[in-house]
């Protein structure tokens, strides 16, 4: 287990015999040697509290945990998706086939399938791209979680690179303002729908396509020419008589991991084409060939994720803000809360024993700038240390740009990210206790030339790894999410009673509700 390790014994000494970064410890020299170099991407890790004894403790720890093993083991289609011992979902975890899709040269078999599977898809999409030409404006995508929250965060951070005269729309709560609010600005006779549940019942999903259809009908527009279902083969949606076209998705690829797969590609080829969604693809699969194949010493999202174990077991901090430094990444803290958090917020082990240790922390996060005028004052003065990381690009997106005062706008936001990582790290000492700044608050920099197709991909499979690799070292199964079941379950039943409008303790408070409303 994860703390009966050799490692774990040394690396809770070692927390004892912390790095003070407040007393001359980040100089010119340490920021220029912690600095990793990866795909697309550097990870500067100066400001975190590690030296080279915990740092190689930390290595030993993933050693011991076979976690660079058990990466090329999901990588080729092993069933890691499973509690030993127990009833479980017992699967393959394949969301990187979905990329190594060109001239892939796994022998892998499993992996091998999958990436055929994924490419049969891949050349449907591009058939259907170059049919529909320019005969739709905009796209409507309707799902929730994983089938909305990284798309969406994807196709916000490439808005410079959509085609023009392209609009995409998300409709992803069940809540009916989040329809209506997206319905008044198309028109439907130019609009697709994009319908997305791997299951093909999922209740939020299901509900938002019968509002969109109705209104399409009611519009004069005949559905059928319009929607587009991205399902499981043989689902419920499976239906060619309801759907202009179907793409599949498939047990081996999580909701939270699909974004590369047509559950993003539908909506990505449409809105920024299809060479520029290959690019996506090419840039995830880069990263994840570094992810398995890259020496422990040089795996960027396995330093990572080790720097996340240390920050978590051992200096004992619950959370971690996920800080870009570019509103184009608007969206991605919302999608990496998913991918984190119901991945590895699990409470047993891969054999169903109870950790008795620390596993996933609390992720949030907002674009810097903004978050300096918000919630940075708790981050640099509160009595919680909250560990940052960092998102950072050398060029923007867009070629404008202005001098203002001797500077860029561009080189504004740089110096407010370098700024803030020393400042949260060294601190500031004042005999006015409220300027007082206790720094040692631990934050690295991950680092690329500029956010386009490419790079994201890469971004997007790096957070993939980074929770993978952690899950592994935990010992917990990172690719399940029982912990969503029991709600949906128990909303199914309520809506029964509501439906049959049964005289029951949960209608009976119900209507209680509803009259306070009405009130």
């Amino acid at each position: 287990m994860f703390d009966r390790t050799k490692s774990f014994e040394t690396l809770k000494r070692l927390s004892h015999q912390l790095v003070d970064l407040t007393q001359g410890s980040l100089t010119p020299q340490r920021i220029q040697e912690m600095v990793l170099q990866g795909p697309s991407f550097d990870l500067l890790y100066a400001a975190e509290r590690v030296n080279e004894e915990i740092l190689q403790a930390l290595f030993d720890l993933a050693h011991e945990a076979k976690a660079t093993e058990k990466m090329g083991a999901m990588q080729d289609g092993e069933i890691i998706n499973e509690i030993e011992g127990f009833a479980s979902e017992h699967r393959s975890v394949l969301h990187t086939a979905t990329r190594d899709v060109f001239g892939s040269k796994t022998a892998a078999p499993e992996a091998k399938k999958a990436a055929e599977l994924a490419k049969r898809e891949i050349d449907k999409l591009e058939h259907f791209l170059e049919k529909i030409g320019d005969r739709y404006t905009d796209l409507i995508q309707i799902g929730i979680g994983g089938s909305d929250l990284g798309p969406r965060a994807l196709c916000v951070a490439l808005q410079p690179f959509h085609k023009p005269g392209r609009k995409v729309h998300f409709i992803s709560n069940v809540d009916p303002d989040d329809a209506n609010g997206v319905l008044e600005s198309i028109d439907p006779k130019k609009t697709l729908v994009v319908v997305v549940s791997k299951s093909g019942n999922t209740l939020e999903t299901l509900t938002n396509e019968e509002f969109v259809r109705e209104r399409f009908k009611k519009s004069g527009v005949d559905p059928k020419g319009h929607f587009i279902a991205v399902t499981g083969e043989k689902s419920p949606m499976d239906d060619p008589s309801r759907y202009l076209a179907s793409f599949y998705i498939w047990d081996f690829v999580g909701g939270r991991y699909s974004a590369t797969s047509m559950v993003g590609g539908v909506m990505l080829g449409f809105a920024v084409g299809f060479d520029q969604f290959k690019a996506i693809l090419r840039g995830a699969h880069e990263m994840d060939v570094h992810a398995k194949e890259a020496a422990p010493r040089h795996n960027l999202p396995l330093l990572s994720a080790l720097l996340g174990i240390w920050n978590r077991n051992f200096l004992h901090l619950p959370t971690v803000a996920i800080i870009p430094y570019s509103q184009a990444l608007l969206r991605f803290p919302a999608h990496l809360q998913q991918l984190d958090m119901e991945s590895n917020g699990k409470r047993v082990d891969k054999q169903g024993r109870p950790c008795t240790y620390a596993t996933g922390p609390v992720i949030w996060g907002e674009p810097g700038t903004n978050g300096q005028h918000s919630f940075y004052q708790l981050i640099h003065q509160g009595t919680d240390i909250i560990p940052l990381e960092f998102i950072g690009f050398r060029k923007s997106q867009y070629t404008t740009d202005l001098d203002i005062q001797g500077t860029t706008s561009q080189e504004k936001l740089l110096s407010n990210l370098f700024a803030q990582s020393i400042a949260l790290a060294v601190g500031q000492a004042n005999a006015n206790p409220n300027k007082v700044f206790l720094g040692n608050r631990p934050n690295r920099i991950l680092l690329a030339d500029r956010l386009d197709p490419h790079t994201l991909g890469a971004l997007l499979a790096y957070y993939e790894h980074k929770v993978a690799f952690q899950g592994f070292i935990w010992n917990i199964n990172s690719f399940d999410q029982e912990g969503v079941q029991l709600g949906k379950v128990l909303a199914e039943k309520i809506l029964a009673l509501f439906a049959s409008k049964e005289d029951s303790d949960a209608f009976t408070l119900g209507k209680a509700y509803i009259n306070k409303l009405n009130d």
